[in-house]
């Protein structure tokens, strides 16, 4: 008997996952492209197919998934793509599906990727994590760290440079905050990339002292 899935519709999950021994599977662009790409056509009630078999026929052009589409099982609230790991916030709108859309996209990903580079075996660390969003604080909270990503691990010195994050288009498009993003209670631009971009630092400091602590 399948499990049922404990993820519900209208509630937000910060949902994230790594690659084995931090592999760094996401760190060409061509394979992060391809991540996105085949996140976004999993994201649809529509798509019955596989996406490798789909492309086989049609070529998909990928959009921006940060902007809502009709027939999605879920919002993309905040996303950022790192060279060993993925973060999302999501907001379920399709109940019942959300655990086999990700295991779909994490497994379509694997094949590719197995393929490629003429390897075997699993990609990811375990099953991808999801913890429920449950205030304003913490969800305006999670997707300041979400976007943080990049300059926390030094990848960039502004978040914004990140190609594969959200960042850029919510502090250049006034719709997506606007319009789009009722549930992120910061809806003008230069207030949002002030609350994010004030804690650069102290981000950075608490990666810092972690591992000081742990290794």
């Amino acid at each position: 008997m399948k499990r049922k899935d404990k993820f519900v519709e209208g509630e937000i999950y910060h949902v994230f996952n790594k690659s084995i021994s931090g592999y760094a599977i996401l760190r060409n662009l061509d394979n992060a492209q391809r991540f996105l790409n085949t996140f976004e056509y999993y994201n649809s009630s529509l798509n019955l197919k596989s996406y490798s078999q789909s492309i086989r026929t049609t070529k998909f052009e990928y959009k921006n998934i940060i902007y809502p589409l009709h027939n999605t099982l879920c919002k993309i609230l905040a996303y950022c793509i790192m060279p060993d790991h993925y973060h999302f916030l999501l907001k379920i709108i399709k109940d019942g599906s959300f655990s086999k859309f990700i295991g779909d996209v994490e497994n379509s990903f694997t094949r590719y990727f197995n393929i490629k580079f003429d390897r075997k075996g699993p990609l990811w660390q375990n099953s991808f994590k999801a913890v429920e969003i449950r205030s304003n604080e913490q969800l305006l909270h999670v997707s300041r760290y979400i976007h943080l990503n990049p300059t926390t691990s030094r990848l960039v010195e502004r978040p914004e440079d990140w190609i594969f994050s959200s960042y850029k288009d919510f502090i250049t498009d006034k719709k997506l905050l606007n319009d789009f993003m009722k549930e992120i209670s910061i809806n003008d631009i230069t207030d949002y990339k002030k609350f994010v971009e004030n804690n650069i630092e102290y981000q950075r400091d608490l990666k810092r002292i972690k591992k000081f602590l742990f290794e």
